[in-house]
């Protein structure tokens, strides 16, 4: 089997991933799983939701991070790609907006942003991907929370244990502490709280080559110990399969687990979250305004199979709608077992 290291390609050469996602047979390919389920060519359901990379650069530098995101990264959305993603909203009536990174905030037109898209409807959901640490990393995010307040927006965040060991081990030193400040900061003025209208959730992935247990147990688990020891609470605990791309793909290589851990998705194998995948929803902008079925999909620069509409600026409602969704071997992280998405399992 083909070595990231051994080969001496960078971690970021997305043909290089994709090369190495098909060099081993693994007992079957995502189009032939599709295809025993009749829902090959996968097509859209429809589009809701438009995911909007705001850039890669983050303050953390988490070992799982499928965009590479970290301090040193330049890649950062531009006003003018801003802008056509507020014409295709305001114009196609998209009714969520989600935005992602990197650390969105540290897009210098982040808040502009959000306040252009809450001037389009009042009623649209915008999600922000907040790490927490971000809050604190510097006095002129401090004010966050309230600026979340005043738009309405749902704040989504990953914290992937409830102590510091393994949070801390997959996130950085001191993160645990850190995000436990922050999730206190968002409850003091209302987030996570019962009767308040002002959404909080947790994301959790696992910390090595394994699935994630039962959403249902884990939201449970993550309640009565966030609240018992830290007075911390929040309304959904959403899920996420680790996609084997990236930081991730790098980690199973040098670990030994990847040719396990493929199997492993490939034999968990759900139809019915094949079914309910978030790229039948969902259209993924790259921060350089590019088009993607997925953010999956972006890192890998796997653009849309939809000529004509592959940017931003060229977006054409129709053609999305009915482009057959570009599809491989790391799909099957979104079709193990109860499935996982953005928004958590999916079957």
């Amino acid at each position: 089997m083909k070595s990231l290291k051994a080969q001496n390609h960078p971690l970021s050469s997305s043909k290089y991933e994709i090369e190495l996602l098909e060099s081993t047979d693994f007992g079957g390919t995502f189009e032939s799983k599709l295809e025993e389920s009749g829902l090959f060519p996968l097509k859209p359901t429809q589009i809701e939701i438009l995911q909007i990379n705001m850039g890669k650069m983050c303050n953390q530098v988490c070992k799982h991070c499928h965009v590479d995101a970290g301090p040193d990264r330049k890649e950062i959305m531009e006003r003018e790609v801003m802008n056509h993603c507020l014409k295709v909203i305001r114009e196609n009536k998209i009714r969520t907006v989600d935005l992602t990174g990197g650390a969105p905030e540290m897009n210098p037109h982040f808040r502009w942003f959000v306040s252009e898209i809450r001037a389009i409807d009042s009623e649209i959901n915008i999600i922000v991907r907040c790490n927490l640490t971000i809050i604190l990393a510097n006095p002129k995010y401090h004010d966050l929370p309230e600026f979340y307040k005043e738009n309405k927006i749902e704040v989504v965040s990953s914290l992937p244990y409830f102590n510091a060991a393994k949070t801390d081990a997959q996130r950085g030193d001191g993160v645990f502490e850190k995000s436990i400040k922050a999730l206190r900061m968002l409850n003091e003025i209302g987030y996570g709280i019962p009767g308040t209208g002002l959404v909080l959730n947790l994301v959790y992935n696992p910390s090595g080559a394994f699935l994630p247990g039962s959403q249902e147990g884990l939201e449970a688990e993550f309640k009565k110990k966030l609240s018992n020891q830290y007075a911390v609470e929040f309304n959904s605990l959403f899920t996420i399969t680790n996609i084997p791309i990236s930081r991730f793909l790098e980690y199973l290589q040098r670990s030994g687990n990847y040719e396990a851990y493929m199997e492993k998705l490939i034999s968990s194998y759900n139809p019915s979250a094949a079914s309910n995948v978030m790229c039948r929803s969902t259209v993924s902008v790259g921060w350089d305004g590019y088009l993607y079925d997925c953010d999956f999909n972006q890192m890998l620069e796997l653009k849309v199979n939809s000529p004509g509409s592959q940017h931003i600026k060229d977006w054409k409602q129709n053609a999305l709608k009915e482009r057959e969704i570009v599809v491989n071997q790391h799909c099957f992280g979104c079709t193990a077992g109860a499935g996982s998405s953005c928004g958590g399992a999916t079957a």
